[in-house]
């Protein structure tokens, strides 16, 4: 947030941040907050596995991640874990069959800039386990399937993660 000094607004290098969500000029009558974002992680699950993704861009580039990503304006939930497997995985779901197991705040930090975020963490249950054909590079380089009692937490890209995967294992 270092970079935002200039109000929208009046223009003025007057733009004040208080270090937490709140956005203002000491110019002018501008406010702006930057509240937490909404983002969805499901655990594929077949068995005793869970279908890992292995990050292909930072932040964390290389960690094992969840498939999912952030939830577009005037987007469900539901809707964003259909839209991401579809997008990251080709994978076609039923959002009838998507269970919501719990929320946990996140830190995503992109480009120099840290988005809070709260991330709703899904479980979605497949009759056998599947492989990815085409990846979308850009986002990941590899899938895999792990045992559950085989995950290691140093190796989860994401504090919620690593936290979700400490009470769900």
């Amino acid at each position: 947030m270092k970079h935002l000094k200039f109000c929208p607004k009046c223009g003025k290098e007057s733009l004040i941040f208080d270090g937490d969500k709140k956005f203002s000029c000491s110019h002018c009558d501008f406010v702006m907050y930057h509240n937490c974002a909404a983002a969805v992680a499901v655990v594929i699950k077949c068995g005793d596995e869970i279908f890992l993704t292995k990050r292909n861009q930072n932040p964390k580039l290389g960690k094992l991640d969840l498939a999912g990503g952030f939830t577009d304006p005037k987007e469900s939930a539901e809707e964003t874990c259909t839209r991401e497997l579809w997008e990251e995985l080709r994978l076609e779901i039923d959002t009838k069959k998507l269970k919501f197991l719990m929320s946990l705040p996140n830190v995503y930090h992109y480009k120099e800039i840290d988005y809070n975020t709260l991330d709703l963490f899904f479980e979605y249950e497949v009759e056998e386990k599947f492989e990815v054909k085409k990846l979308e590079l850009h986002e990941i380089s590899e899938t895999i399937w792990v045992k559950k009692s085989e995950i290691n937490l140093d190796d989860i890209a994401f504090d919620s993660q690593r936290k979700f995967f400490e009470s769900y294992l």
